[in-house]
């Protein structure tokens, strides 16, 4: 029999991967600004969003909060790191200044409320299982602000019936990230802000890409 927590580990393993790939996937929209040096109309606004989901979700991982988590951490720390690079190219080559006053603010707040986070989880409540569910659940509420851009542009697909606006192969894998985060989820005990993070998105996910 398949010890649990080796299924688990290696389920993880494979979600980071997919997660990578998705993380990756604004690359081409960042290689155009480069090249073009101009933002263009391009907004910074989901991936400020992303910052602040991928903290909240890296806290949301660390053994004070949920034990045996290392996984959520490492994607979570790489999508971060990504996400801050986007960010930097979007200020170097805003030459006419049009957003990057957004994104200091928007990363300013967003430490201060971390910080909130962080000192109320960590002073307010004193048990992890106590940690774990008030970080959880302000984890699941980032998450479905960044994903708010996203499903907008599920809805557009929908409505003009192009997938102009979503490549088939972005529907797929977030289908796949989605299926198996929400195995992991349920391996070895069962995670349900993990669950809540990624199994709303499967039917939207499936729906796009058929």
């Amino acid at each position: 029999m398949v010890n649990a927590e080796l299924a688990r580990t290696v389920v993880g393993i494979i979600g980071n991967v997919i997660s990578f790939g998705l993380f990756l996937s604004p690359v081409p929209t960042f290689w155009r600004i480069c090249k073009k040096k101009d933002v263009e109309e391009f907004q910074p606004y989901p991936y400020i969003a992303a910052v602040m989901n991928c903290l909240v979700w890296i806290f949301y991982g660390t053994p004070i909060i949920t034990p045996n988590s290392v996984l959520v951490v490492t994607i979570n720390s790489v999508g971060l790191a990504l996400e801050l690079i986007y960010l930097s190219i979007f200020v170097y080559y805003d030459s006419h200044n049009k957003g990057r006053k957004k994104v200091f603010l928007g990363l300013l707040g967003e430490v201060v409320l971390f910080g909130v986070i962080i000192a109320v989880a960590l002073a307010g409540f004193h048990t992890q299982h106590s940690r774990n569910i008030t970080v959880g659940i302000v984890a699941d509420v980032f998450n479905i602000i960044m994903y708010a851009s996203p499903l907008a542009v599920m809805a557009k697909v929908y409505k003009t019936k192009s997938v102009e606006f979503m490549p088939l192969w972005l529907s797929v894998a977030n289908f796949a990230n989605g299926s198996i985060w929400t195995a992991y989820a349920l391996i070895h005990g069962i995670d349900w802000f993990i669950v809540v993070r990624y199994g709303r998105l499967l039917p939207l996910s499936l729906l796009i890409s058929l």
